[in-house]
């Protein structure tokens, strides 16, 4: 490691300081993120080793892990396999104020985000239960046939599961509602891939999903509101309940 590296590495180490006993990767990801958009790090600047991030917190390396893998989600950082994790450049203009919700600040905003998601999510749905697409249509039925593939591959289905709202978010032909949903979707990413626990939990949604579909395929608005509504409501229990486990 060099010298400036070094000096780097013990500049943020120092900075961050030890967090209480008990705390948890929001406190984690809150504290790091604090940090890396107050101007105090140069883009670019290399982080200092998991081990040394928890060290430097007083917390187990798993804390930081989540943590990093979160601020990745949202472009804070950028991980480059056999180099290291590095802070991205233009931080400040990547990150509004809104983005410090969801992870960064705890249960109450999470459950108002979680909240928040349904409601846009049914919005699409609606819409696009009138401008759907055979060819989106098509995908959609790819999607579920993925997920039904992989009952047993929680990660591989988690993905085709963002897949198919994707669709439908694309459907709805609003990019406004679009790109608000995918902001909330890399929010509260860490805790969606936490959602699904089991092949139960994963047949369960996939049979809700099914239903989605064949709404969207009748283009049936009622239907699409209906499915799509209870399905926001069983996926939001699921999803806060992985979100407690952690607290």
């Amino acid at each position: 490691m060099s010298v400036e590296s070094a000096a780097s590495t013990a500049k943020i180490s120092a900075a961050l300081g030890s967090l209480g006993q008990g705390s948890v990767v929001s406190e984690v990801a809150e504290r790091l993120l604090a940090f890396f958009t107050s101007g105090d790090i140069a883009p670019g600047t290399r982080l200092p080793a998991e081990r040394t991030l928890a060290a430097s917190l007083g917390v187990g390396r798993s804390a930081v892990r989540e943590a990093l893998a979160a601020l990745e989600i949202l472009g804070i950082v950028v991980v480059r396999p056999g180099s290291g994790t590095y802070l991205r450049d233009g931080v400040s203009e990547l990150l509004p104020r809104t983005l410090s919700w969801g992870l960064m600040l705890g249960a109450p905003r999470t459950r108002e985000l979680v909240e928040l998601r349904s409601g846009l999510e049914v919005q699409a749905a609606q819409l696009a239960a009138e401008r759907i697409t055979d060819e989106a249509l098509g995908r959609m039925r790819d999607n579920l046939d993925t997920m039904a593939r992989t009952l047993d591959d929680l990660g591989a289905f988690v993905e085709a599961d963002a897949a198919f709202h994707r669709e439908i978010a694309g459907a709805s032909g609003n990019q406004v509602l679009q790109e608000l949903l995918q902001s909330i979707r890399s929010l509260l990413r860490i805790w969606v891939d936490r959602a699904l626990t089991d092949e139960g939990h994963a047949a369960a949604a996939l049979k809700e999903h099914a239903k989605i579909y064949e709404a969207l395929a009748a283009r049936d608005a009622v239907a699409v509101t209906a499915t799509m509504r209870s399905h926001m409501q069983t996926a939001s229990r699921r999803l806060l309940a992985g979100y407690d486990a952690a607290q």
